[in-house]
């Protein structure tokens, strides 16, 4: 019996996580980073180790019966956040390549609805 899942994908310039959870996302099934596929620091966010972290990811979900996902990805969210980091479509790629079905892909990057007051009083900051 073929059973679907849910594929978060977490990806900043530093690191990438992906967590494959069940369909209603409480429970946990496989998760991988960057850095339990990579001995250095400096190449955790980069696509040849997200493509490297999502074949971990999906032979231990296609181990537990789990062949298609839903993707949610993330980036790093706030003010000076907005896009995903550079190995979100790699680990995308990876995932199909290793025999997983993809149903959907939505962003879920969080983006502030209106933040803190901006510094500088009532009258602006001036120079």
């Amino acid at each position: 019996m073929a059973r679907k899942g849910i594929a978060h994908i977490y990806s900043s310039f530093n690191n990438i996580i992906i967590t494959i959870t069940d369909s209603t996302g409480a429970e946990t099934i496989t998760k991988c980073s960057g850095g339990m596929v990579t001995k250095s620091a400096k190449d955790e966010g980069s696509p040849y180790v997200a493509m490297k972290v999502a074949q971990v990811v999906a032979e231990a979900a296609l181990e537990k019966g789990f062949d298609s996902v839903n993707i949610k990805i993330s980036g790093k969210g706030g003010k000076k956040g907005g896009n995903p980091g550079r190995g979100a479509q790699t680990a995308i790629r990876s995932l199909v390549r290793a025999g997983i079905r993809i149903g959907t892909i939505e962003d879920v990057t969080p983006h502030p609805h209106d933040g803190c007051k901006p510094k500088g009083g009532k009258r602006g900051r001036r120079i």
